[in-house]
């Protein structure tokens, strides 16, 4: 593996023009896990005709069953290419075994714990060196619970995170059945038996996801739970999480209710941090939903525009007064 950087192995598989953008994909082998088979496939999105000007960097952790194309579709289409054509460098890495992003040879095993502890650190730096600047986190969805883990494992802190930006996502919502511990047993020895979970199959999305994930959030939602892991209290940790934070919610949403976001928002113990729950209450046009809050028409011009806005200016509220963008970018 050829290398682009001095960090650890690096290399450029794809360099691709997607109409006025350009798309370039590298695969990062950080060898920093116990599993040295990981490699992560990270895309930049620049200006094709614009390659030396590049913005404040801005990284995009999808969400389950998912993949690079929820934020940036091949026609050049979603928040990832919104915010590059206002001058962002941005920046979607794909988790293990997701997308470009080969299946690691303990795959089965793949944890938000890992993808906390060594992949989104290795992200970071990764992204640092390139652009020279500390970068933005957005996650949706379960990217935006690996981003609270590393968070509130101080996996990741202020030299690697200006803000961090959460979209529909919860770990507070409870499943009653886990709470009985002879169901919990049950059901963990019978997901054992698999390597993976189908997202096509359970119509989730395009994407599989390891089993690994299923059974360590059944250990979160269990009796005596907790958001963490056996060496640290993500949750706990949370309190002390300084970066400026955006949490976004859908009135919609049935899979990670506002209440549920809320929760997380609360715990964080920044002092600039916003909430956001996108329905009729708080002026918005639509009830988004799940996946509706970041990729949608309505999304593309109630939601992106508040994005762009939160990045220019991690101060002022939101539903406010409108900053100047180019101030930022």
């Amino acid at each position: 593996m050829q290398s682009s950087s001095n960090l650890f192995p690096v290399a450029l598989i794809s360099a691709e023009r997607r109409g006025d953008l350009s798309e370039d994909v590298y695969r990062l082998k950080p060898g920093n896990s116990p599993d040295w088979s990981v490699e992560i496939a990270v895309t930049r999105l620049g200006m094709a005709d614009e390659p030396a000007s590049r913005g404040v960097p801005v990284i995009l952790l999808h969400g389950s069953f998912s993949n690079r194309r929820f934020w940036f579709s091949p026609k050049g289409l979603g928040l990832g290419a919104y915010l590059t054509r206002l001058g962002f460098d941005v920046w979607i890495p794909e988790m293990r075994g997701h997308g470009l992003s080969q299946r690691n040879e303990d795959y089965r095993r793949n944890r938000v714990a890992d993808y906390a502890r060594y992949d989104l650190p290795a992200i970071a730096a990764f992204v640092r060196e390139q652009s020279g600047q500390i970068p933005h986190w957005i996650g949706h969805s379960l990217g935006g619970i690996t981003l609270a883990a590393a968070l509130g494992g101080e996996y990741l802190g202020e030299p690697a995170v200006a803000s961090a930006a959460f979209f529909g996502t919860q770990v507070s919502r409870t499943y009653w059945p886990l709470k009985i511990p002879p169901v919990e047993w049950s059901g963990r020895f019978i997901l054992k038996r698999f390597a993976q979970l189908s997202g096509s199959r359970l119509k989730r999305g395009p994407e599989d996801e390891p089993i690994g994930l299923a059974l360590e959030s059944m250990r979160w939602y269990g009796l005596f739970g907790r958001f963490g892991d056996k060496d640290k209290d993500w949750w706990a940790g949370l309190a002390d999480v300084q970066v400026p934070v955006l949490a976004v919610s859908a009135a919609g949403d049935h899979q990670d209710p506002a209440w549920a976001c809320e929760k997380l928002f609360e715990q964080i113990g920044s002092e600039h941090k916003q909430f956001i729950n996108l329905g009729r209450e708080q002026g918005f046009n639509d009830q988004f939903g799940h996946v509706e809050m970041l990729v949608s028409k309505a999304a593309q011009a109630e939601v992106w525009p508040l994005v762009a806005r939160w990045l220019a200016d991690q101060h002022t509220p939101l539903l406010g007064e409108k900053p100047d963008l180019a101030a930022a970018v």
